[in-house]
């Protein structure tokens, strides 16, 4: 079995993301005398992935969720086993076009709202094909 991120196939046992792990905390304000040895390796995937069979990494373009701190070029961690709930940033397919936006339930209807003000939000028509493909869980945002 594998986890399909992006257009290829990775096996389930691989670790996508191995990297060292430094034995301290380090301040972002006054720097402190650190150690200079890393302790090891950590596996991201045990702290950003909870459940390898149903999630995925989606890239994100354009800038309508930036207000949640998702921003251009970053990648989402998303869960398609996860129950999307009202406040969930999910990934919809509305009428065959995918968007990440704030999954807004309400006494009036569905609503996939931006998180930037100069984005309109988009309520579901009554006779609009919804389909909620996944809940964000991680936003990997580059500095």
């Amino acid at each position: 079995m594998g986890v399909i991120v992006g257009p290829r196939v990775i096996d389930a046992g691989f670790s996508l993301m191995s990297v060292l792990l430094a034995p301290v905390a380090v301040a972002a304000g006054y720097p402190s005398p650190a150690q200079d040895y890393f302790d090891g390796r950590i596996d991201l995937n045990e702290h950003l992935i909870k459940d390898v069979t149903s999630t995925f990494v989606v890239r994100v373009t354009g800038q309508s969720m930036e207000a949640a701190g998702i921003s251009d070029g970053d990648e989402l961690i998303v869960n398609r086993a996860l129950e999307p709930k009202d406040g969930s940033v999910v990934v919809a397919v509305l009428d065959g076009e995918l968007t990440i936006k704030r999954l807004r339930i309400t006494a009036q209807g569905v609503v996939l709202q931006a998180d930037n003000p100069t984005f309109p939000d988009i309520k579901v028509a009554a006779l609009s094909e919804l389909t909620i493909w996944g809940v964000a869980t991680t936003c990997l945002h580059h500095v």
